[in-house]
Formats: structure tokens, C-alpha cells, sequence
């Protein structure tokens, strides 16, 4: 949910990630993915919708992020703000593989976490999350991400690896 050009994310301030911190941010990313794509289809600023999700989800500001997004293959790895931006709006033709994940047109993003690691001010997560397309079906993609603390106690994402499942033939 966006508000006043933030993602509203309702974190605690203690030192200690839980649970709940982790499972709210992840949500808060699912409900960014799917504001760009409402965004897109509207005709609003889809590109704006996406740099305030890098912005207020990811730690390019603070920190080194490991981002290696699903359906990155030439340039596999977006270690800057400027290379993930390409691979969820193909806007700012960095990465001219990219079509814009964010801009498919998805309406819901929902996370089953396997587990979770949690360490002081960081976490892991790893699981399964799904895309739902606008036919309603839904697409399932694997994931590990990795948070830490910025210095106000908001999880910012700094490892996001995410594959499709493995083929079974």
C-alpha cells in the first residue's frame, strides 16, 4: 500500500528481526509488485511506482544487494539500483534483455516460506512464491532473500535470488 510516496511497512524497532517483520516485508514487496503492474495497466508512472519500491524495499542505498532476478539470463545479476529498475519496468533500456517483470499485469503475489533464518538485525527466507497473472492462474517461482536493519530498523532487502522450479523432464 502506498502512502504519501512510501510503502507503508509496520516494522518494530528492536535489534532482533522476527517472524512477523519478515513476513509483513515480504508483503509489502508482493503489494509493490502488484501496485507497478495496476500502475502499468492505468496508465499511471509505473517507472516512479517502481523506483519507490527499489527505494523503500531494497538496501542499494546502505549496502552491496545480491539481486539475481528470475528470468535474468544475459545479464544475470543487478547489483545496481539502475539494473534492477530495468528488470521490473524495462524502462530505462540498461539491460536490454529485460520486459518488465512488474509490468505483466500481475494481481496478487503470495509467499510460502519454507524457513527462515533469523540473526540479530538479519534474515533469510526461502520458499516458494506465486504470481497471479490477470487469467488468474498462477505462476510459482522459487526464492531466497536476505534482510538487514537500516539505522531506523526497517528490513531493507540485500540477497534476492529467485529461479523457476526445476523441469521434471
Amino acid at each position: 500500500m502506498l502512502t504519501r510516496g512510501l510503502i507503508k511497512c509496520r516494522f518494530k524497532r528492536s535489534s532482533m528481526v522476527t517472524v512477523t517483520e519478515v513476513e509483513e516485508a515480504q508483503r509489502a514487496w508482493g503489494d509493490g509488485i502488484v501496485a507497478i503492474s495496476e500502475a502499468h495497466s492505468s496508465g499511471e508512472d509505473y517507472v516512479g511506482r517502481a523506483e519507490l519500491h527499489i527505494e523503500s524495499l531494497y538496501a542499494y542505498q546502505i549496502s552491496p544487494v545480491l539481486f539475481k532476478p528470475t528470468m535474468a539470463v544475459k545479464q544475470q545479476f543487478r547489483p545496481t539500483f539502475e539494473k534492477a529498475l530495468s528488470y521490473f519496468t524495462a524502462s530505462n533500456g540498461v539491460c536490454p534483455e529485460d520486459n518488465g517483470f512488474a509490468i505483466n499485469g500481475w494481481t496478487n503475489v503470495r509467499f510460502e516460506n519454507q524457513d527462515m533464518v533469523l540473526r540479530e538485525s538479519t534474515a533469510l527466507a526461502m520458499g516458494n512464491y506465486f504470481f497471479t497473472s490477470p487469467d488468474g492462474k498462477e505462476v510459482k517461482a522459487e526464492f531466497t532473500f536476505g534482510y538487514m536493519k537500516d539505522s531506523n530498523g526497517v528490513l531493507r532487502i540485500n540477497v534476492h535470488h529467485s529461479s523457476l522450479p526445476a523441469s521434471t523432464n
